[in-house]
């Protein structure tokens, strides 16, 4: 077992920084002499010769504070945002996307395209040429029986995955050689790089012969990966260590290890950034009514970006509350979300309509504004026939207006924000009781098999530049249901499943867009949960740690882990 130091704060080289960096996402962009230089160059650079350019100090560690505990350690099982983190240091997919949207090979040698005869014209078959010499963390070769045996365990039927999409598609899987596999698709599947390259690949030698896979060790206890750190120890309730792979296929980590650091309290993880407790304030940044503060400390790097990422208020369409389109219609209608974001958010934050960013080259712009207006809401409430009951709440058919709302307790800002919304709702008539739990618990089982009332949760809904959600919101993706998928809302509208599909059955960019348009309108209109904002995020680092890069493109910015390190 990994000792773990005490002082979590230790810096290699034992500087005392002087000022804060603030960099916004175009400047990281730029890294590299100016966005356009990085565009051009992107695959071709080589990590090697960042790495040796920034001159780095070998071994030390970083320590980064996330807001809940890491459980889940095989990537293919469902998992949440926090155990997508430490996913990639353990494993590795074929290729990732990079923070500028571009795909690099990783356990590939070459991104499967039509120019280099990776992909066929008729984007039904795919061409995977792997890496030789990658050993997984025990030693064992990695071969192409591993990427296969990866995709027939997702397509298990008795197998919980975390998605099957980009899977489902597939007709067949032929491994050629050990080092090079035949991918034939039923149909055309536009956003088959991206669903691929978000697949973690798993050793077939320890999960083969397991009786169960959906509840094997490896899952929660003893992961072995290909990636860059290997899993040292874990002390529940507190941290986690990885080491430093010092075999890995790639430019070998620079750090000796990186430390997870669990601080449910959003307040308390900034005081130990601000401290010197933390290196990296993690996947949940920096909170908003902190952000005034940080800009002004000393001895940090600072980056603040949009991000993908929207806060919604989630229905579960299970519940008889919400099979009506009236009450979620109503219901947004109550809501105040200009006080939201700018008295609880501190006006930071921007409102929004839809799940995709501004950014997107499927962003529907032309989706009508939420306006605050409580009179409205009462009105269609009444016209659908919710009355209000003896006790002030309304009532329809024996179905009541009241249930829960969940979050993660300890996070202030959505604590807020609830008794906000718990207000604006009671003038309504609707009865909306809070039941907060902590972080492992509501995004536990709770969030997975759709139990809760309805939740206030931040989700990114796309990986990469692709606008497709089919995991997020198509009717045969319901994980109550069918054990794998991310619909936790059980939300079925088969007009919304029908533009899902046929937008990832379309190549051509100009041609999947109208699909794309139209399923944001009719999301809009049907309401199947209530966006509030999209989150611009603020990130401390300490100054002296680079190649910290944030990536709207993962769901979490450790996706890079392997190039961080210290200056000399």
């Amino acid at each position: 077992m990994t000792r773990v130091p005490a002082d979590f704060s230790r810096r290699p080289d034992g500087s005392e920084p002087s000022k804060v960096r603030l960099l916004s996402r175009r400047a990281a962009l730029g890294l590299f002499g100016g966005a356009g230089a990085a565009l051009a160059l992107g695959p071709l650079l080589d990590r090697s010769v960042v790495l040796a350019a920034e001159n780095l100090k070998k071994g030390g560690q970083v320590v980064v504070a996330l807001s809940q505990e890491p459980t889940v350690f095989n990537p293919v099982r469902p998992h949440i945002e926090v155990d997508h983190g430490v996913h990639f240091g353990l494993f590795d997919s074929l290729w990732r996307v990079d923070e500028r949207a571009q795909f690099l090979p990783n356990l590939a040698t070459e991104v499967p395209s039509t120019r280099n005869g990776g992909i066929q014209k008729n984007g039904l078959e795919y061409t995977i040429k792997l890496k030789r010499g990658v050993k997984w963390h025990d030693g064992q070769p990695f071969t192409a029986k591993d990427v296969k045996f990866t995709h027939d365990l997702i397509l298990n039927p008795k197998f919980g995955a975390y998605t099957k999409i980009g899977h489902d598609v597939v007709s067949s899987v032929e491994i050629l050689d050990e080092y090079t596999l035949r991918v034939r698709l039923k149909e055309s599947f536009s956003p088959f790089l991206t669903s691929w390259g978000d697949t973690y690949i798993v050793p077939a030698h320890i999960l083969e012969g397991v009786a169960d896979p959906n509840t094997a060790e490896f899952n929660t206890k003893s992961p072995v990966g290909t990636g860059p750190f290997k899993f040292a120890s874990r002390v529940a309730g507190d941290h986690l260590v990885l080491r430093a792979n010092e075999s890995y296929h790639g430019q070998p980590p620079t750090l000796e290890r990186v430390i997870f650091k669990y601080i449910p309290d959003l307040t308390v993880l900034y005081t130990q950034f601000k401290t010197g407790a933390v290196d990296v304030t993690g996947m949940q940044g920096i909170s908003a009514e902190f952000f005034s503060e940080a800009k002004a400390l000393p001895g940090i790097t600072l980056h603040q970006h949009a991000t993908p990422s929207v806060e919604y208020i989630y229905f579960n369409h299970g519940k008889p509350q919400f099979k009506e389109v009236a009450v979620r219609q109503a219901l947004y209608a109550a809501v105040d979300k200009k006080a939201i974001i700018d008295q609880i958010y501190y006006g930071i934050h921007k409102p929004v309509e839809g799940y995709l960013p501004a950014t997107s080259w499927a962003y529907n712009a032309d989706l009508p504004k939420q306006e605050y207006n409580p009179e409205k809401a009462k009105q269609i409430l009444e016209e659908s026939g919710w009355k209000v009951g003896s006790d002030g709440i309304r009532a329809k058919n024996g179905v009541r207006l009241s249930f829960t709302n969940s979050t993660t307790a300890g996070n202030k800002l959505r604590e807020q924000t609830q008794a906000l919304v718990q207000q604006n709702w009671k003038a309504i008539g609707v009865d909306m009781q809070i039941n907060n739990m902590p972080a492992a618990v509501v995004w536990g089982e709770y969030y997975v098999k759709s139990k809760y009332d309805t939740l206030l949760v931040g989700i990114q809904a796309i990986i990469g530049d692709d606008p497709d959600c089919l995991n997020r919101i198509h009717s045969k993706y319901i994980p109550a249901e069918t054990g794998s998928g991310r619909n936790v809302l059980q939300y079925k509208n088969p007009q919304v499943d029908k533009l899902l599909e046929d937008g990832v059955r379309e190549v051509d960019r100009a041609k999947r867009r109208p699909f794309y348009l139209k399923l944001q309108e009719v999301i809009r209109a049907d309401l199947p949960y209530l966006p509030l904002f999209s989150y611009v995020r603020l990130e401390g680092v300490k100054q002296g740690m680079v190649n910290y890069k944030p990536n709207s493109n993962t769901l979490t910015n450790s996706w890079n882990m392997a190039e961080w390190g210290w200056k000399a």
